[in-house]
């Protein structure tokens, strides 16, 4: 979900300033005289002399009193949107795992350690060509995401079944965990055809 609000976030941005920009150009170097084409009547950059903002719009609303409010009700808001969105490109990583010592107290197990045993016992199961693991949610109780790029003979039922039975139940047993729930998602290898004669 996020990749996808990301991916149309910045199309939309990137769009929005091409436009500007280009308009901004066509103007600037007088192109719509040089080149003899129409500008719609409302676009107001039209030849090089032409300013973004002129006097009337700067000094339109000064008077009016919902002007400066609404205007900085609308930068918070769009402050905090923004901080909410780069907020939300950092996914928590754990950098520590509590584990329970049966004697009382809480032992620490490093979360990149328990993400690279993961990974490498992932990458010997058959078929997988890469693993990629990492471990969110709390120090009391982790969860594991893990990304699979599988070789083209592999069946991925039975390297999902070998991971959940195998790596990630070595993984919440050597670190006496009562269960490592696991987001778990699969790619295949990118290959090319092979042709034969």
């Amino acid at each position: 979900m996020l990749k996808t609000v990301n991916r149309v976030l910045l199309g939309l941005v990137g769009l929005g300033l091409f436009v500007l920009g280009g308009g901004v150009l066509l103007g600037g170097l007088d192109l719509q005289r040089r080149w003899d084409f129409g500008m719609p009547g409302w676009w107001p950059f039209r030849g090089p002399d032409d300013v973004v903002l002129g006097a009337e719009g700067r000094t339109r609303w000064r008077d009016e009193g919902w002007w400066w409010p609404t205007v900085i009700a609308v930068l918070a808001v769009l402050l905090v949107l923004l901080l909410w969105w780069l907020l939300a490109q950092r996914r928590h990583r754990l950098d520590r795992v509590l584990v329970d010592s049966e004697d009382g107290a809480a032992a620490r197990l490093d979360g990149r350690t328990l993400e690279d045993a993961i990974e490498e016992e992932a990458q010997a199961l058959d078929g997988v060509a890469r693993a990629h693991v990492r471990l969110t949610g709390r120090r009391t109780a982790p969860a594991a995401r893990v990304r699979l790029l599988l070789e083209p003979h592999a069946d991925p039922a039975r390297t999902l079944g070998r991971l959940s039975r195998e790596t990630l139940a070595h993984a919440r047993d050597s670190a006496g965990l009562d269960r490592l729930p696991a987001k778990v998602r699969l790619r295949e290898v990118r290959h090319r055809a092979h042709r034969t004669a």
